[in-house]
């Protein structure tokens, strides 16, 4: 918890519901979700891959961007290099953060050569490294909200998406609208963060999106 944050009293059931969002929409499953998300809506981007294939790619994102990263954390704490998983305070974060850093890297790295799959996904894996790198500058000075960076970034990516297919899916993009607000709502209610901590990770995750987007599909 930031120095400089307003404590928040709230009714147990909406404790227990924003802790459920945030557990359900956490950072680390952001990768996971989106590469679904590609799956589902476009199917015929992933034509050269088999079936198996497929299954084993999700594998290896859940593998490599979440439980690599959440398996260290673990390690850290329990080796007493940080006082906690839940990463409270800014001094927590920096070793998670490079660690997370390096897998995202390495996503963006591997996927450079893959063409059985969406290019827009480069996009998506440059994106949260540069989200991670932020995340690591921004924490010498507050603590920014990795929930709102991993969420602005979907969202980010999401309208991205539909705008290089030239496809008009309003109910996606509602969602992930609607998701990010529940998300960052979530972790008010918790008083994990001061609304600045939130909004700077919002404008983090977005933009670095945009950046990925511009410098893999533009530049």
């Amino acid at each position: 918890m930031s120095d400089n944050q307003t404590v928040t009293t709230q009714p147990m059931p909406v404790k227990l519901l924003a802790k459920l969002v945030s557990y359900l929409f956490h950072p680390l499953f952001i990768p996971t979700f989106v590469f679904l998300w590609l799956l589902f809506r476009f199917p015929y981007e992933f034509a050269g891959i088999s079936p198996v294939a497929v299954r084993y790619r999700i594998f290896s994102v859940f593998w490599m961007t979440a439980f690599f990263p959440a398996f260290a954390v673990l390690l850290l704490w329990r080796l007493k290099f940080i006082n906690s998983i839940m990463l409270r305070t800014p001094k927590d974060r920096i070793v998670p953060y490079m660690i997370t850093m390096f897998f995202y890297w390495w996503m963006w790295y591997l996927s450079r050569n893959f063409t059985d799959q969406p290019i827009v996904i480069k996009c998506f894996y440059l994106g949260i490294f540069l989200t991670t790198v932020a995340g690591l500058v921004v924490n010498n000075f507050l603590k920014i909200s990795m929930h709102a960076m991993g969420a602005a970034g979907a969202m980010a990516f999401v309208i991205l998406t539909c705008f290089t297919y030239g496809m008009h899916l309003g109910a996606d993009i509602s969602v992930a609208v609607v998701a990010t607000g529940l998300i960052c709502t979530a972790r008010l209610a918790l008083s994990e963060h001061a609304a600045a901590e939130v909004y700077i990770g919002l404008l983090a995750g977005v933009t670095c999106q945009f950046i990925a987007y511009y410098f893999t599909m533009i530049f």
